[in-house]
């Protein structure tokens, strides 16, 4: 039995092969009658159209790569989440890259995807990024590319992000409403913008209430937890007078638990914590975490939405699509006064 493709269709119909392609792409060069003989006979035939070769034809490879910094954090399995459901509605592929938020990596995940293995990029900088000319090159090799939560403003093109400045300013005033006045503020990264808003906010929010951000309060963290756990230790044991954690990434929030419960610091009574985090797990933290929860699965929807659509209309991505979400705070047990 002879295979039921495009040169079928077109033998059967007397129609050309372009025709045929033509109707079942309901093209407007093709009449409704041809269209309709066309479909009619496909589906009586079963006929199932060949995704390689249709990708071929337009010089597309039906596939997104998604370059993050991990997985074990929620955030980004969310993300991924809502990446994968805006791109199988379109029929794309999603291919999955992991920094580890290593800088080297990061250099040969881009040098690998601009083989023309993806249409195009979503991606969240890894932390220890400061040299961007591997991501600028992107744009040399015509891949479109939308950054989300980790992003690199200087690079002319869409992100998707959260209110990271007025999420951490709203954080910081809950604390202080709560009795806090010696905050220490867990820091992500300088080198990312998530990590400088965070801290922005942190910072305003204590002068707008006549507290001058202390120094010697600011933590940077590390990707090794047991660094972490050591790091605060040492600080808080050093500044004992510390009664508020902000801790701008999940790990460093776990890391504060720790920390509290070694030094026999308790939760809220002593230290009150509250974190950005997306794990379902925080309410059963003892006691639950109060955190700032960021809307991940939208984020990461909305970022594969700008990017299909620019790959399917073969328009450039402008920074004027960008999108800002808002977080929300819930509040638990790690922050009660009472």
């Amino acid at each position: 039995m002879k295979p039921v493709n495009l040169k079928r269709l077109a033998e059967e119909l007397n129609l050309s092969i372009a025709t045929v392609s033509r109707a079942l792409q309901d093209s407007y060069e093709v009449s409704a009658a041809t269209k309709e003989r066309v479909r009619a006979l496909a589906t009586a035939l079963h006929y199932e159209p060949n995704a390689y070769a249709s990708s071929l034809r337009r010089n597309q490879s039906k596939t997104i790569g998604v370059v993050i910094p991990k997985v074990t954090n929620h955030f980004f399995a969310l993300a991924i989440n809502g990446i994968e459901e805006a791109a199988r509605q379109r029929g794309y592929h999603v291919l999955i890259y992991l920094t580890h938020d290593d800088y080297a990596r990061e250099v040969a995940i881009i040098q690998h995807l601009k083989g023309g293995r993806v249409d195009g990029i979503l991606m969240s900088v890894a932390s220890g990024t400061e040299d961007t000319a591997h991501i600028r090159s992107l744009r040399d090799a015509n891949i479109p590319l939308v950054f989300f939560d980790r992003v690199r403003s200087e690079i002319a093109t869409a992100q998707v992000t959260t209110n990271d400045y007025e999420s951490s300013y709203q954080a910081t005033e809950h604390l202080l409403a709560a009795g806090c006045r010696h905050i220490a503020h867990l820091l992500i990264s300088n080198n990312l913008s998530i990590g400088r808003n965070r801290l922005q906010g942190y910072r305003d929010a204590l002068h707008a209430h006549g507290l001058p951000p202390d120094p010697d309060l600011i933590l940077a963290g590390t990707m090794n937890n047991e660094q972490n756990v050591g790091r605060l230790q040492d600080l808080m044991q050093h500044r004992p007078d510390i009664d508020g954690i902000f801790a701008s990434v999940e790990r460093l929030a776990v890391s504060a638990y720790h920390v509290c419960r070694q030094l026999g610091r308790r939760i809220p009574e002593d230290v009150k914590v509250v974190g950005f985090s997306n794990l379902e797990s925080v309410s059963l933290f003892d006691p639950p975490l109060t955190t700032i929860t960021q809307p991940a699965h939208d984020i990461g929807r909305e970022a594969a939405r700008i990017l299909l659509q620019a790959v399917e209309k073969k328009r450039a991505i402008s920074p004027s699509q960008s999108v800002v979400l808002n977080s929300e705070l819930v509040q638990r047990r790690s922050t009660a006064t009472a």
